[in-house]
């Protein structure tokens, strides 16, 4: 198990829910998140895999095809999507049950008692949602869409 290190999908899947989460669109495309976020095609397709394998997503098939959230933005936790992207949330190795993944842990003096640490860690993201970074000012990575212009000149 790797220590809590947010990789940079993670980050831009925050970006694409956010962006999806202010979308009056019933569904949104790859293409088109990309051009809202500014983020690479590709990149968006990725995420939205992972976040549709995830069921934070679901992608509809077909000509008007698209993705759409499955639930509110208020309702998806950070830790859902840092899970999804990065795997289980721990600050060390050795964790709650683990076993072998130190060659110390035998020795070790601090054995196990990182375990509340890792619960109020995961406990502390599992109560921040999607919407509360979304509504909380500039994400990284995030770009505004060309037709949002118009808005920051009011």
């Amino acid at each position: 198990m790797a220590v809590l290190k947010l990789s940079r999908l993670t980050d831009y899947a925050v970006v694409v829910l956010s962006r999806m989460g202010q979308s009056d669109a019933p569904l949104l495309s790859a293409p088109g998140l990309a051009a809202r976020t500014g983020l690479a095609e590709p990149t968006v397709a990725k995420v939205l895999k992972i976040l549709a394998q995830s069921t934070i997503v679901e992608g509809l098939r077909g000509a008007r095809g698209g993705y759409r959230l499955t639930r509110p933005l208020s309702e998806i936790r950070l830790s859902e999507v840092i899970v999804a992207f990065d795997g289980p949330i721990a600050l060390t190795a050795c964790v709650e049950g683990g076993t072998g993944l130190c060659e110390s842990e035998h020795l070790c003096p601090v054995r196990g008692r990182w375990d509340p640490v890792n619960r109020a860690i995961r406990e502390a993201l599992a109560n921040i949602s999607v919407a509360d970074l979304a509504g909380g000012g500039c994400l990284g990575g995030f770009l505004p869409h060309p037709a949002d212009h118009h808005l920051a000149a009011k």
